[in-house]
């Protein structure tokens, strides 16, 4: 294998390798000797870890989850640097920001049960889109959240806020970032499927903030 493509397939690597550190799993059973997989929802996730663990290991978790897929697509100026175009170059960071995410989901080191993988997508967004759009998108989730207590629906409608932010207000010109956008207006309600049906059925747990 030529040594660039190899660079780069390591790249590949080393994100999917970061997504997949579960600091949901991990900070609960360093720090609090819980498995939060076995409690509340069963998901490794920031909103479970806020329900089970309380607001501080949440909001670790909340914040490790945005920063480790930031990091990830950031990987791409180490092990792409001078190897591909402009445009390319986004290209390359889109799939380490993708595979960022699937590691969280699909974590190698904790089983392959990781999140949601909703944080790990707002660190993707910021690292490749305007910061207004990830603005404005976060201050319809909290507003959401703030009204209705629901984290899964503040979720859901956020993404498809930011996916029509970034199509039709803000008008994004790259056809990858442009279909990027699409895809996660449609990945955030897939992977909340069960959440959507405890809604409609008005079974969905709210999120009350405490300490732990």
């Amino acid at each position: 294998m030529d040594k660039e493509i190899l660079l780069l397939v390591v790249g590949g690597i080393v994100a999917y390798s970061m997504g997949s550190f579960s600091s949901a799993v991990w900070i609960g059973k360093w720090f609090y000797n819980t498995d939060v997989r076995t409690h509340g929802s069963g998901n490794a996730g920031a909103t479970n870890t806020f329900r089970v663990l309380g607001t501080k290991a949440g909001l670790i978790v909340m914040i490790i989850d945005v920063l480790k897929a930031w990091g990830a697509v950031m990987l791409a100026n180490v092990f792409a640097d001078g190897r591909l175009t402009d445009s390319q170059l986004i290209d390359y960071k889109i799939v380490l920001g993708a595979l960022a995410v699937i590691g969280h989901v699909f974590p190698v080191f904790t089983g392959f049960k990781g999140g949601k993988g909703v944080a790990s997508l707002v660190g993707v967004v910021l690292a490749l889109y305007s910061p207004y759009i990830m603005l404005f998108t976060l201050l319809w989730f909290a507003l959401v959240f703030i009204i209705t207590r629901y984290v899964s629906l503040s979720s859901i409608t956020a993404s498809l806020v930011f996916a029509l932010l970034a199509i039709f207000v803000f008008h994004e010109q790259n056809l990858y970032l442009i279909i990027l956008a699409a895809l996660i207006a449609l990945f955030v309600p897939l992977t909340h499927h069960k959440n959507i049906k405890r809604l409609v059925k008005g079974e969905e747990s709210k999120l009350a903030f405490r300490k732990k």
